[in-house]
């Protein structure tokens, strides 16, 4: 029996094919995600003293 190449390739190639896009889109939607996390918050307004300054003022 022989090996049929031509189809094992062609498998080969949509396996790589499919392999690089799902890892491309992993790295969009990580990307997005960071972003999302990194920039959803809210800054609190600093209330509390600076304790170095007023250290400096005694």
């Amino acid at each position: 029996m022989e090996i049929n190449w031509i189809v094992l390739s062609a498998v080969a190639v949509v396996v790589f094919i499919l392999i690089v896009f799902m890892i491309r889109k992993n790295q969009k939607e990580k990307k997005k995600l960071t972003d999302l996390l990194n920039n959803d918050f809210k800054k609190v307004d600093e209330d509390e003293p600076d304790f170095e300054d007023t250290a400096n003022e005694k």
